[in-house]
């Protein structure tokens, strides 16, 4: 038999959403990290209108929603839909309209502002990671009203600066915390899945330590000729500096970035191998002849999930190889990305990294390391009853398969500012970020099926918040 939930979220998706995504991944509102000059260009207020817009079309019983901007910060809307009479509860579900840089390598045929579906997947810059949250999430409470089911008060957050490390949103939660009250349930459509057959459910996040490193020479460029041999390359010194936080030979990082990893954890993503098999590894586009560093598909997990690793993300300060003349340049930077284990506080890991990298200079040189937005992980709290008996039937129902839960390399700050914020809320972190999505990448694409499947289990686990004990 049909579930009516999921024959209600399919149509939803096929006649609404989908177009709608269209539209959205077509503005190229980056985050402010990648656009300083949002503000003026007016992207981020075109993005976060056409959502509101899309809200005003809904036939969502009580449902009212505002888009709210304090001076100089990314605007965030928030739906607010109260409780059917039979409803209790406080639930809040967070996700962010902001996107990533275009980046190179797309295939032709595909670009980052320009939507093409194919093959049951939507391409295009934002539409997975995180353009769907708000139509998920208020496509799972329309098919609730719409089956004349009971849902506790829902607040929908949607933030506009989670891809710069949500800097702004400290302050929105505090202008709006009438609003956000005290939930007990938080579910957040910002994650990955470990593959598209089942519900994955985020136990973990990691932190994130981002910030440039500048290491400068001369004040000018200088004949590679004349200078060479006698100043040294400022691309050699930095690749010193380097070295003291990050073994090239081995991977290994600062000690004083690793911790203790949980017994659970390990158990966790022991099971998450033996479901994803040789998918671990070979999800990601290797050129011929690459392969991991690690041959144990757990231990790369435990890698991902609560190790520290450390990826460099940009470089400054040289021109193109076709542009390059034999000029030793006056010095180099790297934009450095280090993913922190969920329990290390990010604060104090920053001055650690910091002061390493600073201390004595090499040859004299001025060595600086920009710190950006340090940000702490997060660790869910253990599930309740109800939420995990939830989960087993929602994916049941929608996959037909049992859920399935795993910590994730990436980093979502607001999880940890609501995990200190409320301790006991309970967690839903979830999403459509499976194999080859390539959130923040070339050939971003969002499964739809994924998407509509996803959007029902929200709706089952409404339901059962407002049955719960």
């Amino acid at each position: 038999m049909t579930d009516p939930i999921q024959q209600f979220v399919n149509e939803r998706w096929e006649q609404s959403i989908v177009p709608t995504l269209c539209d959205y991944i077509r503005i190229p509102n980056k985050s402010p990290a990648f656009d300083p000059d949002w503000l003026a260009n007016g992207h981020m207020h075109k993005a976060v209108e056409m959502l509101r817009d899309w809200c005003g079309s809904l036939d969502i019983e009580g449902l009212h929603c505002e888009m709210h901007a304090l001076p100089g910060r990314t605007p965030v809307l928030t739906c607010e839909i109260p409780a059917t009479p039979g409803g209790k509860g406080n639930v809040l579900l967070y996700g962010h309209y902001d996107k990533q840089p275009e980046f190179a390598g797309w295939e032709n045929g595909l670009g980052p502002w320009e939507p093409v579906l194919r093959d049951g997947k939507l391409y295009g810059r934002g539409g997975a990671d995180d353009g769907y949250a708000l139509f998920g999430s208020l496509t799972a409470i329309a098919a609730l009203q719409a089956e004349g089911m009971d849902h506790g008060r829902c607040v929908v957050l949607i933030e506009g600066c989670e891809e710069s490390g949500s800097f702004d949103l400290p302050f929105y939660v505090e202008a709006l915390s009438d609003l956000i009250g005290q939930p007990d349930l938080v579910i957040c459509l910002d994650a990955e899945c470990g593959n598209y057959e089942q519900l994955w459910v985020t136990t973990s996040l990691r932190g994130m330590l981002p910030g440039v490193l500048e290491v400068q020479v001369l004040t000018e460029g200088q004949h590679s000729g004349a200078a060479g041999g006698i100043v040294p390359s400022s691309f050699r010194l930095l690749r010193s500096v380097l070295e003291r936080i990050e073994d090239a030979g081995t991977g290994q990082l600062h000690p004083s970035l690793y911790v203790d990893i949980p017994d659970s954890a390990r158990e966790q993503l022991t099971a998450v191998a033996a479901v994803l098999g040789d998918t671990v590894t070979s999800r990601f586009p290797w050129v011929d002849g690459a392969h991991a560093e690690v041959a144990d598909n757990v231990e790369l997990l435990i890698n991902n999930a609560w190790r520290p690793s450390l990826a460099t993300v940009g470089i400054a300060g040289a021109p193109p190889p076709a542009d390059a003349g034999n000029t030793l340049r006056p010095g180099t930077s790297a934009k450095l990305v280090l993913r922190l284990p969920p329990t290390l506080e990010a604060e104090g890991a920053a001055a650690s990294i910091k002061a390493e990298l600073e201390r004595d200079p090499p040859a004299g040189a001025t060595v600086n390391f920009a710190l950006e937005t340090p940000q702490t992980g997060w660790c869910a709290p253990e599930v309740s009853g109800w939420l995990a008996q939830s989960l087993e039937r929602a994916s049941a129902r929608a996959f037909g398969k049992p859920a399935m839960y795993m910590g994730m390399g990436g980093t979502i700050p607001f999880m940890k500012m609501l995990g200190d914020s409320f301790p006991g809320v309970q967690f839903l972190v979830t999403g459509v970020l499976g194999p080859n999505s390539n959130a923040h990448g070339p050939n971003e694409f969002l499964e739809i099926a994924t998407g509509k499947r996803i959007t029902a289990c929200v709706a089952h686990v409404l339901a059962d918040h407002v049955r719960k004990g």
